[in-house]
């Protein structure tokens, strides 16, 4: 046998093993014998690279190569699911499902608690492994997900020659311990929980780290346009037979008694498990049902997640801190005796405001319940009275702030306290830094919270408007730095110069403005001038927009170390206009138009892109304004149904593109599509949304 051949062949029998011992569990070898062969496969790499393979099986005790992480839009969006804790609610979706289409089948399985997972295989062996991220793009971890014993790298059996399959990946509770004993034994900080740790490991830079942390991977939802399977059920089992973790503990169910049955014994029998679980993902099992059914904006009409009730715990507290966020506000936070609550050791709690402090009257020295739901601190939500010392005094809420000692306010219909120094408390001005070079803000690498802090306390960071004033050979003398990284950090500096206005509008970290409503403010007001001069009354005509976020948005500009930090970003060249758009035609001005449904040859964003460069402005809703609706399948019945009312003019996808003319086309090649491309990803969609979140 060559040594091509011996490499082929050992590959072949790793492969094997290793699915042996950590799908089937069922190993055939001993761990001497599976190393002594691993062994001879790296000698014999060694020795002919020209033989190399990333889905070897060598590649699982990973690299210490440091890697930086590729964006990677994903092929079809990973949706999240709605969640419920309520069997009323479980049995009243039940109940939709079945007057819409009869007697359902449903795939009952567990929810493992991990960080979902992407991964994509051309003819049967492992491409690219991507993390959900926002759901429509995500980090490319392969090289991580490579080091995991459960991930398939290489199918066997009649796989499609293309397909991706989703899954969660996690921690199991033997790993975690394990991971944080190592953790405390270094003095590092420790991990809050396996979701966290597993979360965490995904995203270390070198791999051989992932490929010592242990970390599992169950896989539940296949996706590709050659999947023949009539149902959810067939489809898992075609991925076990390829040899995918599939969880063994998933059932079909046949009534909502038989649901309810199956969640009643994993709420009990999941605390054995050697793995976290939160809850029971119930799915219509009929791929063609599912397509009926279709979608919400943001999940599967044929899915829902139950979420198992919190488990509580009994102990003692022991103090009371109280953190700063980077808007001010105040949170306090209980310091507890350590107690084991739903697999990890819990020693903090949050106690969220004073108004919570004074319904529990909690006091130091007190019995507290603690409960752990989706947070990752925990919540106090009980005392045990009849475990309280005699003497024991209430509580008092700080008046002064804990890090700069300002007296602290509280503004009306808030629940929590502020500290009012803005400029002088520095975790406000830290958050305020940080939130502004975030990925979805202005996208500044190279300046993690380390550096930041790092620079705020050598003088040269104190506000965001210092950013642009960095020079490389400062950062550069920096400790942990050097010409490199500052080189990196200028360049991310420069090109954060470029970013749209609404993300700028978004990193100024104004109260209550998040993402969503920056983006409507910077539509509707197209300039920053124009909102920092708007009234409440203008401001709350932007969609999104109510009386508590006009009112941060006034209090925001009406400072003038605000407003002068605003100056200096306008001299450093930030984006502080919405891009100006040429009209192709005037033939919708006037019109205020709504978009609802699916639609065949186009997607919603480029119909609506159509309308504005026509004249016409969107409308969300429904009204007595409404000129008329471009509506696709699936319209909402509850605007159809006022449309009707309101005899509201409906138009059809072809009407539209009819009445605007021949320029649409123009349109939608500059909305970066095509009619070929839609359609083609039309079909694709037809098959696998049945299939897919």
């Amino acid at each position: 046998m060559t040594a091509v051949e011996k490499i082929a062949t050992l590959r072949q029998e790793l492969h094997y093993h290793n699915r042996k011992y950590y799908v089937d569990n069922a190993p055939e070898i001993s761990d001497f014998e599976f190393d002594r062969m691993m062994r001879e496969l790296q000698d014999l790499e060694e020795a002919h690279p020209e033989c190399a393979d990333p889905n070897s099986p060598t590649q699982r005790v990973g690299s210490d190569r440091t890697t930086e992480f590729a964006n990677v839009r994903h092929r079809y969006p990973m949706l999240s699911l709605s969640n419920t804790y309520s069997l009323e609610e479980l049995g009243e979706f039940i109940d939709r499902i079945e007057r819409e289409e009869g007697e359902t089948e449903f795939v009952c399985e567990l929810k493992f608690d991990g960080t979902a997972i992407s991964l994509t295989y051309e003819n049967g062996a492992l491409l690219r492994a991507v993390t959900r991220g926002d759901g429509e793009s995500g980090d490319d971890v392969t090289a991580n997900v490579r080091t995991i014993g459960s991930v398939p790298l290489t199918l066997t059996g009649n796989y499609p020659a293309e397909f991706e399959i989703r899954g969660e990946i996690f921690m199991p509770y033997a790993s975690f311990d394990r991971l944080n004993a190592e953790r405390e034994a270094a003095g590092e900080q420790l991990f809050a929980n396996p979701r966290n740790a597993a979360a965490g490991t995904l995203k270390q830079q070198q791999s051989s780290i992932v490929a010592k942390r242990g970390l599992d991977c169950t896989l539940y939802q296949i996706a590709s346009r050659e999947l023949p399977f009539a149902s959810h059920w067939e489809a898992l089992e075609a991925a076990r037979s390829w040899g995918f973790k599939v969880s063994e503990h998933a059932r079909i169910c046949r009534s909502r008694s038989e649901v309810e049955e199956f969640i009643a014994y994993w709420d009990t029998a999941r605390k054995e498990l050697p793995y976290p679980t939160d809850g029971i993902v119930i799915k219509v099992n009929d791929f063609a049902k599912r397509r009926r059914l279709g979608f919400t904006a943001k999940s599967p009409r044929w899915a829902v997640a139950y979420k198992f009730k919190a488990e509580q715990a009994l102990t003692r507290l022991v103090s009371v801190d109280f953190q700063v966020g980077r808007t001010g506000a105040i949170t306090p936070v209980a310091n507890l005796e350590p107690v084991l609550l739903a697999g990890t050791v819990v020693k903090r709690a949050t106690l969220h405001n004073a108004e919570q402090i004074a319904a529990l009257d909690i006091r130091i020295g007190d019995m507290v319940y603690v409960e752990k739901g989706g947070e990752i601190i925990p919540k106090i939500t009980e005392v045990e009275l009849s475990e309280r010392k005699e003497g024991s005094e209430p509580l008092n809420y700080i008046t002064e702030c804990p890090e700069c000692g300002t007296t602290l306010v509280r503004y009306e219909g808030e629940a929590k306290h502020y500290c009012p120094n803005q400029g002088g408390c520095r975790p406000q001005i830290l958050g305020r830094i940080v939130h502004f070079i975030r990925r979805k803000a202005l996208d500044i690498d190279g300046l993690g919270t380390e550096t930041v802090e790092l620079l705020h306390e050598s003088g040269l960071l104190n506000n965001i408007a210092d950013l642009y004033d960095l020079r490389a050979m400062d950062i550069a003398a920096l400790p942990r730095l050097g010409e490199k990284s500052a080189d990196n950090i200028m360049r991310s500096i420069e090109n954060s110069k470029s970013v749209p206005f609404a993300r700028v509008l978004f990193g100024l970290g104004i109260r209550f403005v998040g993402e969503t409503t920056a983006k409507y403010l910077a539509q509707h007001f197209k300039s920053l001038d124009a909102v920092m001069s708007a009234s409440k009354e203008q401001l709350l005509e932007s969609e999104e927009v109510g009386d508590k976020i006009a009112e941060a948005i006034l209090e925001y500009f009406a400072d003038e170390n605000n407003r002068s930090i605003i100056e200096r970003l306008r001299a450093a060249g930030l984006q502080f206009e919405e891009e100006a758009k040429v009209l192709h035609s005037e033939v919708l001005k006037g019109k205020n138009i709504v978009i609802s449904g699916k639609f065949l040859d186009h997607t919603r964003d480029e119909l609506k892109e159509m309308i504005e460069l026509h004249g016409g402005k969107n409308q969300s809703g429904v009204s007595a304004t409404t000129d008329f609706i471009v509506a696709g399948e699936n319209m909402g019945p509850a605007k159809l149904q006022k449309a009707e009312k309101l005899g509201v003019k409906i138009l059809s996808e072809s009407e539209f593109v009819a009445l605007i003319g021949a320029d649409a086309e123009v349109v939608v090649a500059e909305a970066k599509s095509t009619k070929e491309e839609k359609k083609e990803e039309k079909k694709q969609e037809d098959f696998v949304q049945g299939s897919l979140f």
